[in-house]
């Protein structure tokens, strides 16, 4: 019998100020850590005021983490440490991995009517892998396949597999799910997920039941962390839901967190500022 996985937690994000004053809602953060070990953070930048978000990230390092951004409206310019440049715009991702050290800016840029729309995950490395060489990993709307289930519900697969596809993103050492999925009105959608492997959705529109025993009605700007288990069920009344559904490979390390950097130790993070203040912080170019 497969084991379906019970909501653990329900909660709203917050409404918090970044960067050079980006308003924007926290899914989860510090605060979290480690209930959803492997990932930190979840940031829902979304605005139709541009006064709340262009003034974005100016130049700032990062050190130990992966950060994924998704943007569904508007577009985010970027630049780095190693040269790299470019614009990620609607239903592209960025998949950066900063390892060793990176310093980088992102700048979001709204659409015509001023709409900007977009999210950041942050996912922890390892020990092993926290001096590893930065690299991105760049995918465009066109390259993320879209399946549509025999319930009905259709799925963006940014990472993993489903009924056969395979996202863009592969070889992540956290052994990532990354969904966007629509469940359509009046339906119940089913999804396997591997167990031993933390599970969460944040509704992103509409609503829905995620918990088949748990009659709670759960809509935009709220995180769902799931217990363990073998399969993810939502269900849908008169009203579609959509939701990122987020899974990965825990990885049962001590975290040592200040800022953008992301160590095991407080010598290590301790290590970090102190490069970035000599100006030794990047180790590949």
């Amino acid at each position: 019998m497969t084991t379906v996985r019970k909501i653990n937690k329900i909660s709203k994000s917050k409404p918090t100020i970044e960067g050079a004053g980006v308003h924007l809602k926290r899914a989860f953060g510090f605060d979290q850590v480690p209930l959803l070990d492997p990932f930190l953070l979840l940031d829902d930048f979304h605005s139709q005021n541009p006064d709340e978000y262009i003034k974005g990230f100016p130049w700032h390092p990062h050190r130990g983490i992966e950060t994924i951004t998704y943007v569904l409206k508007g577009d985010v310019e970027h630049g780095d440490s190693m040269g790299n440049k470019g614009t990620i715009s609607s239903g592209d991702v960025q998949w950066m991995t900063a390892g060793s050290g990176i310093i980088h800016q992102e700048m979001p840029k709204g659409e015509k009517d001023g709409q900007m729309w977009w999210f950041q995950l942050w996912a922890n490395l390892p020990a092993s892998l926290k001096m590893m060489e930065p690299r991105y990993r760049d995918v465009l709307k066109k390259d993320i396949p879209e399946v549509t289930m025999d319930d009905g519900a259709t799925i963006k697969i940014i990472c993993g597999n489903v009924g056969g596809r395979q996202g863009p993103v592969e070889d992540i050492v956290i052994d990532p799910q990354y969904l966007d999925i629509t469940v359509p009105a009046r339906s119940t959608f089913r999804h396997k997920t591997k167990t031993g492997h933390t599970a969460f959705a944040y509704v992103i529109g509409g609503s829905g039941y995620f918990d088949p025993d748990n009659g709670s009605l759960t809509g935009p700007e709220n995180l769902i962390i799931f217990e363990d288990g073998e399969q993810v069920t939502v269900s849908t009344e008169d009203a579609p839901v959509r939701f990122l559904l987020i899974s990965g490979k825990p990885l049962g390390e001590p975290v040592a967190w200040y800022g953008p950097i992301v160590m095991n130790t407080q010598e290590e993070l301790r290590t970090a500022f102190d490069e970035y203040r000599q100006g030794t912080f990047i180790k590949h170019r």
